[in-house]
């Protein structure tokens, strides 16, 4: 069978790249005339689900106020070598893919701006920890990255100039971009509920 092709020209229904061009537009446009409409919160809920496997919830968000339902689940569990049973993803694994989907909605939508045709967009991310830090064994190694490599492929009816123009606008403006490469704070919370036994 044919693979698709992946650049879908606007059609009647105004997508472009599979994207509502028209619909982009008018978003930005609210957004720039009145700021509380790009207010956005996001909610995720994870729960243990015994060994080192996790569920995590999407119920909803809010939007200028408005709550819009969600209804999504996510396992993530580790490879047996991290002592799981690789029914899914591991949270490294899930970070990446949270960086490199954050990233692929930036180019998409740039393109659609431009009207550019994509024919192929994809981001390779890898990254190296070392696990003495994880681990607790040594105070002097760090649990998180020194480093995280990215690679965009693209490819598409524009001229070099147009995809680093875009490029350029998403190393400026993605969330999980800046969230990784920022240090953001960090509020927590820890609520330690009676057990069950002794009630």
């Amino acid at each position: 069978m044919k693979k698709p092709h992946l650049g879908i020209v606007e059609s009647a229904k105004g997508r472009f790249n599979g994207i509502a061009r028209e619909a982009l537009k008018r978003m930005i446009h609210g957004v720039a005339h009145d700021a509380r409409k790009g207010k956005v919160k996001f909610q995720v809920t994870t729960v243990w689900q015994g060994g080192v496997r996790s569920d995590s919830r999407v119920d909803s968000l809010e939007l200028d106020g408005r709550k819009l339902p969600r209804e999504f689940a996510i396992r993530m569990d580790e490879p047996p070598e991290f002592l799981g049973d690789n029914t899914g993803p591991n949270p490294q694994e899930m970070l990446m893919a949270a960086f490199n989907a954050c990233l692929v909605t930036g180019y998409a939508a740039g393109c659609a701006i431009e009207g550019i045709e994509l024919e192929k967009l994809a981001v390779e991310t890898e990254g190296e920890l070392d696990l003495r830090g994880f681990l607790g064994l040594d105070a002097s190694v760090k649990p998180g990255y020194d480093q995280i490599s990215y690679t965009v492929r693209i490819r598409g009816r524009g001229t070099p100039e147009q995809f680093q123009k875009i490029h350029e606008a998403v190393l400026a403006t993605s969330p999980n971009r800046w969230n990784i490469a920022n240090a953001i704070r960090l509020k927590t919370k820890l609520e330690v509920e009676q057990s069950e036994e002794t009630t």
